[in-house]
């Protein structure tokens, strides 16, 4: 394992993050194909055994259990002080008020609620999951503020959003002299790079961290697209990513098959090794634990320029997927 300071801060992280999305109770109805405690726990053991010291989660997977699996099997195979946890917050935890966004009220509560289920006195890194449209960016802000001066959190991050957005939000914490974000959780991968117009440039200038989420596009570009498994029989929100450029993305998905095969490793590792070449930390997620040792193979693996501009040069524009967007229906629909 190799590892890097996140973004600015002096925190060191494995540069391959195990993201906890696919453990937790099925039962909840997050998520159809989620895996139960004692398969999530091999996989976390397995992570703790390859080196990973970064573990993303989030307060609405699986409605709280994939932050009580994690938690427990932390605990268990690995140290507090040599482990990074991330978790998030924004997402409806429940029916009622004040149980989602992004209020001083909803993260005062739901830092608390998470702090309970990780079994933890702090969080690494606390991430507001998406943009909150209803609630004033300095209340945000302010809130978050609060948690790093109390102690609850160390550090803060974003996922998800438009650049403006972003750039608003960095910009009130230092106007105000409040902690910033060190990082973005964004969704980027070789067949999906609509962040490169703005947020990703901004980024890099602000020295923030990428943090990567879907770096395989969902299996697609380890796979392929007509491969069937447990989760894509049952996983709508993929089809929404990627369903409407099957074609376009396909010419992509060959290239990084025939580099592949050149190079004698695999798909993941040459779609992983693009996003570590871009100085990311993709958020693998596994459901197998040999899908994750697949994935820490790609640290070593190098693309050339030629093959950077190879698996680079036929993307076309996609729609935007990811930060939500300003439109009234969906504003109203959360309240």
């Amino acid at each position: 394992m190799e590892y890097t300071k996140l973004g600015s801060s002096g925190l060191d992280v494995s540069k391959i993050c195990l993201g906890c999305m696919s453990f937790g109770d099925a039962s909840t109805g997050f998520h159809g194909w989620t895996l139960k405690e004692d398969e999530s726990n091999a996989i976390i053991k397995r992570a703790v055994e390859l080196g990973i010291n970064f573990f993303d989660t989030a307060n609405c997977y699986s409605f709280g259990t994939s932050e009580e699996y994690l938690g427990r099997a932390l605990k268990e195979y690995t140290k507090r002080d040599e482990t990074v946890i991330a978790t998030k917050v924004f997402i409806s935890m429940g029916e009622g008020q004040n149980k989602q966004g992004l209020s001083r009220k909803s993260i005062m509560q739901e830092a608390d609620a998470s702090l309970k289920r990780l079994d933890l006195d702090y969080i690494d890194l606390y991430i507001i999951h998406r943009w909150d449209y209803n609630v004033p960016i300095e209340e945000t802000m302010s809130a978050l503020n609060d948690l790093v001066k109390s102690g609850k959190v160390l550090h803060i991050g974003a996922s998800a959003m438009f650049a403006w957005q972003f750039q608003k939000a960095q910009y009130t914490a230092d106007k105000n002299g409040w902690t910033k974000f060190i990082s973005m959780q964004n969704h980027y991968n070789l067949i999906y790079r609509e962040d490169e117009r703005e947020l990703l440039p901004f980024c890099k200038d602000e020295k923030i961290a990428l943090t990567p989420y879907s770096p395989l596009a969902s299996g697609r570009l380890s796979r392929g697209v007509g491969a069937n498994t447990r989760r894509t029989e049952v996983d709508v929100i993929q089809q929404s990513k990627y369903g409407s450029t099957e074609a376009e993305d396909q010419i992509i998905i060959d290239r990084v098959a025939e580099i592949a095969e050149k190079r004698g490793v695999t798909r993941s590792q040459v779609a992983l090794a693009w996003l570590l070449g871009k100085g990311c930390v993709p958020i693998v997620g596994s459901t197998k634990i040999a899908h994750l040792e697949d994935s820490v193979g790609s640290i070593g693996v190098y693309l050339t320029k030629d093959e950077v501009a190879y698996l680079e040069e036929m993307y076309v524009p996609h729609k935007t997927v990811g930060p939500l967007p300003p439109e009234p229906d969906w504003i109203h629909s959360r309240r």
